[in-house]
């Protein structure tokens, strides 16, 4: 009996070091991201936190640092402030950054779309400056609408200084900090940024006797079936740092590292936590977008029904070979009383999984509705009065 007890315990043992480390319960030592000081794996969809490591270590960013100035260009270009043909000339500020740069000239000019893709491929310092000042109006500017930004979106282990990443001992951020920053980013600029990011080589000035090769700093795109993203950062101080996104069969994944020794433990190592992210963790829909949720009555409007229906997928992410099953859901109306657009957002859904996983989504009304005018309000009450 005893030996039949001991190798129960051992099999339970066992079993509970097979978990994973997510949502802040760690459930396993999982032997991913040895060299770097700080790590995060993300699912993009639901942010949903797969594995970390120091996630919330202040370290220093280098490069990475401009994913949250182009997420502020991409804001701009989006809120139609600023277009790919705009024209951005060169400072003198701008053209005195060192680091990786693409040799702007004092006074050249430069299209919006040529210092986006210096940035994105070539990591450009100056190209960074010269968009930061067109967007901001200064630099110092820009750099207070990047910390403004950090605070919208939570970041609490983040500042920043410059918008380069050039090293400063107060422009500091985190692996987690770092891994939202590049999903809002992939959330603004979309298939626009990626097309971007994903180009291994291209040119500028192409059409001058200063035609510039740029060729990309993320050597994962090809190196890692899916990538298709995002930034690379180094400096002596930050050592070598990366924040790729890869896809695979709809399933995008956000990795971060940074501290490594070098660019290739730095590579190596987040083939691995993708390839981990990957082989464990599946997408699935819940719900598709259109789907009529519920059909809410309008005591005020005309017509008095109306369908309320989702806007996206719900989507929910789970660990292979334990898919889970909604436990609870709640409708909650955020625009009580007509009129209502069609397809105006009304209301949201908040669904819980068996698994603790938690799916908002918004809900719109699939018809126009109007308010009672005064002839209907008598009419109704006539109505009423009359039974």
């Amino acid at each position: 009996m005893k030996k039949i007890l001991t190798v129960m315990l051992a099999l339970v043992m066992s079993t509970a070091m097979m978990g994973w480390t997510i949502h802040g319960e760690s459930k396993a030592d999982i032997d991913l991201a040895k060299s770097a000081k700080g790590a995060y794996l993300m699912e993009y969809t639901s942010g949903k936190e797969i594995f970390k490591k120091n996630e919330k270590e202040k370290l220093f960013p280098a490069s990475m640092t401009k994913m949250m100035g182009l997420l502020l260009i991409f804001e701009a270009l989006n809120d139609n402030k600023l277009k790919w043909d705009d024209t951005v000339t060169t400072s003198e500020l701008a053209a005195s950054m060192g680091g990786s740069q693409v040799f702007l000239e004092v006074n050249e000019t430069m299209s919006v779309k040529d210092m986006v893709k210096s940035i994105c491929i070539a990591s450009a310092n100056d190209a960074m400056v010269a968009m930061a000042e067109k967007v901001g109006g200064t630099h110092d500017h820009f750099v207070q609408m990047m910390n403004d930004k950090a605070n919208d979106l939570h970041l609490s282990n983040t500042h920043f200084v410059n918008t380069t990443g050039l090293h400063d001992p107060k422009h500091y951020s985190c692996a987690e900090d770092m891994a939202k920053i590049a999903r809002a980013l992939i959330q603004e600029g979309g298939d626009e940024l990626l097309k971007i990011t994903s180009t291994y080589d291209s040119y500028i000035r192409e059409d001058s006797d200063k035609k510039f090769w740029l060729v990309n700093t993320n050597k994962l795109l090809k190196q890692y079936d899916g990538v298709d993203g995002l930034k690379t950062g180094f400096t002596q101080e930050a050592l070598s740092c990366i924040t790729v996104t890869a896809k695979k069969d709809n399933l995008r994944l956000i990795s971060v590292v940074m501290g490594e020794p070098s660019s290739k433990v730095r590579n190596a190592e987040t083939k691995q936590m993708l390839d981990y992210g990957f082989s464990q963790f599946s997408q699935g829909v819940l719900i598709p977008a259109d789907t009529v949720i519920e059909k809410r009555k309008v005591a005020n409007g005309k017509p008095k029904e109306v369908n309320l229906k989702t806007k996206n997928d719900l989507i929910y992410v789970f660990q292979k070979g334990s898919e889970p099953k909604e436990k609870s859901r709640e409708i909650k109306i955020t625009k009580e009383n007509p009129p209502y657009q069609k397809g105006e957002v009304i209301a949201t859904i908040t669904i819980q999984m068996d698994d603790g996983y938690v799916i908002h989504e918004q809900l719109y009304a699939d018809h126009g509705v109007e308010p009672l005018d005064y002839m209907d309000i008598l009419m109704q009450s006539w109505n009423q009065s009359l039974f």
